[in-house]
């Protein structure tokens, strides 16, 4: 289990996390009724940086909309909600590279299954960065179970309450000996692993999935779609066939807790050499190099919180 820092922002002040706690009558409890999102802090030196913080302050924001919780954004500027994370990671005395999740709760409580005009509460704590997936290579198993499709719940809203999709997914994978699940939409093509998006790397192009196929846009997909394309790579965005898994030249899985993992095998099937490849390799380095500050090229896609 990753290591949680003893202080949480929770509704407008600091508090022990131990004491950060929703009545079992709200409709976050009841329903899953939250929308969050993670970033990741990276220690450098005597700076603290946050990651491309306006796009996952923007994320909340436009899950609240999607979902219909109309109170958070007229009581949360972004830069009320940048100095709240600031005080928090300040509190905290955050010394090592760590993960920021940021959760709008609708707090209100047997409201009934709606979502508008109901109070919320904003919670931020943090964690150690252990990423997810191993960075040395990852097995993946196609899960039994479906991504739910943006018609029943919306795929680009980070809702807490969709998660027991994953869950069911990756628990499945795990209890079959991987590392992870690879969903697959309602018409058979891939969508993303149970808390990541994929990428192929086919003939030297790089392929991931449209955000029409019930996928996350997730803001680590745009980082290296941006990456990749500073570096020349050719890019598709499109539809992929779980076959084309399975002859991929390079697969990998990007996010803020996987960061940039190699897949070296899917459904028992090794990929290619089964070793990490030359292109996942350079996407992985100048990702890392982006993430440390170490790229001046993307310093604009860095927030000193401390």
């Amino acid at each position: 289990m990753a290591y949680i820092y003893p202080k949480t922002y929770f509704g407008d002040k600091i508090i022990n996390t131990k004491d950060a706690n929703l009545s079992i009558a709200s409709s976050a409890i009841l329903y899953g009724l939250s929308v969050y999102t993670v970033f990741p802090v990276i220690v450098n030196k005597d700076k603290k940086l946050a990651f491309r913080l306006h796009e996952h302050y923007k994320r909340l924001i436009n899950s609240a909309r999607i979902i219909g919780i109309d109170t958070f954004e007229p009581q949360w500027s972004e830069a009320k909600f940048i100095k709240a994370a600031e005080e928090i990671i300040k509190t905290n005395g955050v010394k090592n590279d760590a993960f920021v999740r940021a959760s709008v709760h609708v707090c209100e409580q047997l409201p009934g299954t709606r979502s508008r005009g109901q109070k919320t509460v904003l919670s931020i704590f943090i964690y150690e960065a252990k990423p997810i997936l191993p960075l040395s290579g990852a097995r993946l198993k196609t899960s039994v179970w479906r991504r739910i499709p943006d018609y029943a719940i919306p795929s680009r809203a980070k809702v807490n309450g969709a998660y027991v999709n994953s869950v069911l997914a990756k628990q499945d994978a795990l209890d079959s000996g991987y590392d992870d699940c690879i969903f697959l939409d309602t018409s058979g093509h891939v969508c993303e692993l149970s808390a990541g998006n994929i990428f192929i790397v086919r003939d030297n192009i790089l392929i991931t999935p449209a955000v029409s196929n019930d996928i996350l846009e997730g803001i680590n997909r745009k980082t290296i779609l941006e990456l990749a394309a500073d570096l020349g790579m050719k890019v598709a965005e499109r539809e992929v066939d779980l076959t084309e898994l399975y002859v991929a030249d390079e697969i990998f899985a990007c996010g803020t807790s996987t960061l940039v993992a190699p897949v070296i095998e899917v459904d028992k099937r090794k990929i290619n050499s089964g070793k990490m490849g030359p292109i996942t390799g350079k996407i992985q380095k100048s990702y890392l190099d982006i993430l440390n500050g170490k790229d001046k090229k993307y310093s604009n896609l860095l927030t000193t919180v401390g």
